[in-house]
Order: structure tokens, then sequence, then C-alpha cells
């Protein structure tokens, strides 16, 4: 891909995230800036990726790419913020939900490339699940040039801006439904007898194997579930696949545009 330079505008987790992506595969551009208005996260991030730049909001939107690395509540203000920095040339990349292209190009007219991602944490060690669409206003050429930027992340793909909120919420946020879970596992396997290695490796292992034979055996729901007759928190399922309802729709319908 042709070296570009990005610019960051929040300095938070997803930065972290994509940073760390990039470093993993030897990914370089001629500048990285970050603009955050909180020092902590700042000094953090600066500290982990010394050849960042730390700097103000006009220079991290003059960049070739513009990355929104935005809560959806404070984005709207900050496109206003930047719409005499940013140019025709810019292409603008945007982390969050609820915000759609048509309201960013609302704000920005100049910006005719508009690109939407919705990263996976998983993404920090390049096996992220990353649903991506781009304007009409990207050329196949710039698409293709972002998409190779983007694969580094992991699986990265294209999607109808409107299935983009699904995404969100059984992928991106998919991993903090099971991870305390296994990690619980792993305490009460070493309560039990087991190792701390032994009990995690059970754990992962195990995880691993119950998605495949769930996913790629080729049996159906129910013989999958049938394959264990003892169920210890079988009492509990309904109220758990109550509880995701409940919880899971209601935030896509928050998060939606």
């Amino acid at each position: 891909m042709k070296t570009k330079t990005l610019g960051f505008i929040g300095g938070g987790r997803i930065t972290r995230i994509l940073l760390q992506a990039f470093k993993n595969e030897n990914v370089f551009f001629d500048k990285v800036v970050v603009y955050d208005l909180n020092p902590e996260p700042s000094a953090n991030l600066q500290k982990q990726f010394p050849s960042i730049i730390m700097s103000d909001l006009e220079q991290a939107a003059s960049q070739d790419i513009v990355v929104i690395a935005l809560h959806p509540p404070v984005i709207m203000e900050m496109l206003d913020n930047i719409q005499s920095t940013v140019s025709e040339e810019t292409t603008l990349l945007s982390l969050a939900p609820k915000i759609t292209m048509e309201k960013i190009s609302g704000k920005l007219q100049k910006v005719f490339r508009i690109v939407r991602l919705l990263p996976n944490a998983t993404s920090i060690i390049n096996e992220g699940y990353n649903p991506v669409c781009f304007s009409s206003g990207t050329q196949s050429a710039d698409k293709q040039s972002l998409l190779q930027m983007l694969e580094v992340l992991g699986k990265t793909f294209e999607v109808p801006e409107s299935q983009l909120e699904a995404y969100a919420i059984i992928s991106a946020m998919a991993p903090t439904y099971f991870w305390f879970q296994w990690k619980k596992l792993c305490d009460i396997g070493e309560q039990i007898g087991l190792e701390k290695g032994a009990s995690e490796q059970a754990v992962s292992e195990t995880m691993n194997a119950a998605l495949n034979t769930m996913f790629n055996s080729g049996y159906s729901w129910n013989e999958v579930s049938d394959l264990i007759p003892v169920k210890p928190i079988g009492e509990y399922e309904e109220e758990i696949k109550h509880m995701f309802e409940q919880k899971l729709v209601g935030l896509y319908n928050k998060i939606s545009p």
C-alpha cells in the first residue's frame, strides 16, 4: 500500500488497538498524529508508540486519512470543529456506530471518501472480524488501498451500512459477553486442583473446539446440544437467553441511526 499519513482524533482504547495491530505487522506510515483532550491516555499512548506525534486537532485533521475514534455523542460537534481543516483530499474513517455516512457528509461537504469501520478488540492481535462500508465517492483504487491497510486488523469485509450496528452487537461487543465467564472457569479449575496453565489450556482448547463443533461439524444445533447429557447450569438457560434478548436488542435499538 502507498504510504500515507494518519491522524487520529481520539487517543483511547480503539486507537491503541489499531496502532498495536499496525505495529504487529510492521505497517508503517509517513506520519501518525494523535489528538486527545485527555492528557492521561495521550501520555500512555506516547509511551507505547514513541514514533507517534501528539498534537492539536488541526494537525490531526490535516492528515491523508483522518480516523474518528470517538464515542457517538461527541462526534457531530467534533465534525463541526474540523470542517475548515479537512479537504477534498481527505479520507475520513469513522469507527463509531450510529453516526451514518450521510450525517458525516452533511457536516463535511468537502470530503468525498468516507469510510465506516467497526473494529474488534481482537484486532489487537490481528484477528479481528471487521465490517466496513464505503461512501459512493470512494473510487475503486482508493477502496482497494484502504482494504489492504485494514486487512492487517484481521478479517475485513465490506457490508451495507445498514448492517454495521448489527455487527456491533453480535461481533464487536461479543467478547465481553464471554471473557469473564472463561476467566471464572479458569479460576474454578485452579480452585479444584489444576495448575493455572493447565486450567487456562483446558478452557481455551475446549472453547475453540466447542465453536468448531457448533459451526463447522455439520451437526444441527439440537444435535450439538444433545452431545453432553449433563448441563450443570441448564436451569438458568432461559433466564440467560432472556437477558441476552433484553439487553442486546435494547442496545441495538439505542445505537441504531
